[in-house]
């Protein structure tokens, strides 16, 4: 049951990509890579939040459910680093350079504000 869980959370987190994508291209037709950025760092600050709120839990499901499967579904490695190569390919170094460098960066910052959330 889990793994099916998982599917579906990992689909959950891939169709909000797919519209940030979306979305972003609608509004700013360009190949700059805001959105996947963003759901990087989106993903990054919620899989901080769980981590911390998790923590106490014992419940390996519900980690695998949220972190691999939303989290895993929503962020997106491959694109992160695929999409500046593109763009190096088409001599936009210092774009290209300046995503490689941001994207872990700002993820690494929206983690530990994940981190630092907390809901009384």
């Amino acid at each position: 049951m889990t793994l099916v869980l998982v599917t579906v959370a990992g689909a959950l987190g891939a169709a909000l990509r797919f519209v940030m994508e979306y979305l972003v291209r609608r509004h700013h037709p360009t190949r700059r890579p805001w959105a996947t950025v963003a759901a990087n760092v989106l993903g990054a600050l919620i899989a901080g939040w769980i981590v911390y709120r998790l923590s106490a839990s014992s419940d390996a499901h519900i980690h695998a459910i949220l972190l691999t499967g939303f989290c895993g579904g929503l962020t997106t490695f491959s694109s992160a680093f695929a999409v500046p190569a593109l763009l190096q390919r088409e001599h936009h170094w210092g774009y290209a350079a300046a995503i490689v460098v941001a994207t872990p960066v700002l993820s690494g910052l929206a983690f530990a504000l994940g981190m630092s959330i907390t809901l009384h």
